[in-house]
């Protein structure tokens, strides 16, 4: 993950704060003042860099090793599809697995704020890996139903046919 990618979920929290200074004139300072808000701010970039560094996932031959809060290992053969999910305009990668399971990796994401021009190369190796090692025992799920598209649901109670 690039570090725009890594500080974006923190930057709201330091804008606000930045508004917040300015806009308060005399009656209120943040703790520290000035010195304060620059200081969160170099905060901001320090831990950004450090701490979800390890989000991700790694491609072995017999697994896809999920680096979220904790880490997974998925065996390929367990995994029934490879789909991206678009919410509030962040596409990021969902696993979704035989169990009925899905797992959506923290990284590769891109969006708005942080676009990774790099996205689609990865969706692909990935994708790629796990034609590559799932072997033989795999059975695809259906695309999910449009809710324009749909069927209507069966009758349960049909009515009796003429004798």
């Amino acid at each position: 993950m690039a570090v725009w990618q890594r500080i974006t979920p923190f930057l709201p929290t330091a804008v606000g704060t930045t508004v917040l200074f300015i806009a308060s004139g005399t009656e209120f300072r943040p703790p520290g003042g000035l010195l304060g808000v620059v200081t969160f701010w170099i905060a901001l970039l320090v831990l950004g860099n450090i701490l979800p560094s390890r989000f991700g996932i790694t491609l072995t031959p017999s697994a896809a090793v999920v680096h979220n809060l904790r880490r997974r290992t998925i065996p390929w053969a367990d995994i029934q599809a490879i789909q991206v999910r678009s919410t509030a305009g962040i596409k990021s990668i969902v696993l979704h697995e035989a169990n009925g399971r899905s797992t959506e990796l923290r990284a590769p994401t891109t969006g708005f704020l942080s676009w990774d021009r790099h996205f689609e190369d990865k969706l692909h190796t990935t994708e790629t890996w796990w034609q590559t090692h799932r072997g033989p025992d795999w059975t695809p799920i259906p695309p999910p139903p449009a809710w324009w598209n749909t069927p209507p649901p069966p009758d349960r109670n049909p009515p009796a046919p003429p004798k």
